[in-house]
């Protein structure tokens, strides 16, 4: 990353001790998302060619990749923007199934209901990152969310209103990663911002599940002898849409001394929707008073 960044410094600017600067100019959403390359703020033949090509990729694949969609220049200002606030990240650790459910002794053993990984989590909540920060300004870039809708085709799409996930960062560090799952979300949208100096291949068995459940084809993926595993290299910038319910997916473990860095964008079905006292607790360390207002809870025992 260190050899990144002074390339990027030479021909772009500098990093002082406070500001990131670059050549002169403050920050603008325009200089963090490559609107060259992905037109999002035009209506017109470009727009249009462009959800068409990430459409296509969702339905064949269950994964979509804009590779380079954001500029170095964003690309090391949100390094720097988690660098800042790692050390506010929430770590739990547990042990999962790929369905997050809890084990049932009713089933065969060898059902992958009753396999269990090592899952190790660190997510910097949203509250950590200011409206002027470059992830809450690609977040807020107008055309952002628009686009995002147009392209997974999706009726009912709302931000997620909770203010510690709508958009958080995933810091994993040596060691670290995430064991074979499918996501709770139908869609995953997610920006790579640091990736760890080896490891951390996301790999991913696309529609494994668009038809129902397939638990041979599962099993086969947990004993490494499916046919249908993909891998994918994300690299800085990029951003990434994938049918996570649908695919069963995980990130190798990481080595090296640089954290992966890894913004999610959180979208659902219904509008003002927040998280459970519980699940936020578990994922983040905390709740907040919305959290236990809107579960028709009283009192302090949640609160941080």
């Amino acid at each position: 990353m260190l050899k990144f960044l002074s390339i990027f410094i030479t021909r772009y600017g500098f990093i002082s001790a406070g500001t990131l600067h670059f050549r002169g100019a403050v920050m603008d959403t325009k200089n963090l998302i490559n609107l060259h390359a992905y037109p999002i703020d035009q209506d017109g033949a470009a727009r249009d060619a462009l959800i068409h090509s990430v459409r296509a990729q969702l339905h064949d694949d269950g994964c979509a990749v804009l590779k380079n969609f954001l500029t170095p220049y964003a690309v090391a200002c949100l390094v720097k923007e988690a660098d800042q606030v790692a050390h506010l990240a929430h770590r739990s650790h547990s042990r999962t199934n790929p369905y997050f459910t809890k084990d049932d002794p009713s089933l065969p053993q060898d059902d992958p209901r009753r396999r269990f990984f090592d899952r190790s989590n660190a997510f910097i909540p949203a509250d950590n990152f200011a409206p002027s920060g470059a992830l809450r300004q690609i977040q807020n870039f107008p055309a952002f969310d628009p686009f995002i809708k147009d392209c997974l085709e999706q009726d009912r799409f709302y931000r997620y209103a909770d203010p510690l996930a709508d958009v958080i960062i995933n810091a994993a560090d040596e060691g670290e990663g995430f064991p074979w799952h499918f996501d709770t979300n139908n869609f995953t949208i997610t920006l790579a911002i640091q990736m760890a100096d080896e490891g951390g291949m996301f790999e991913y068995a696309p529609n494994i599940r668009s038809d129902g459940e397939h638990f041979e084809d599962v099993c086969a993926v947990l004993d490494g002898t499916s046919d249908k595993v993909r891998s994918l290299q994300l690299e800085p910038g990029d951003l990434q849409l994938f049918k996570g319910r649908y695919s069963l997916q995980r990130v190798a473990p990481l080595t090296g001394k640089t954290p992966r860095y890894v913004a999610i964008f959180s979208y659902v079905e219904e509008p003002d929707m927040v998280g459970s006292p519980e699940r936020t607790k578990q994922l983040y360390g905390r709740v907040l008073p919305i959290h236990l207002q809107r579960a028709g809870l009283r009192g302090d025992a949640y609160i941080d």
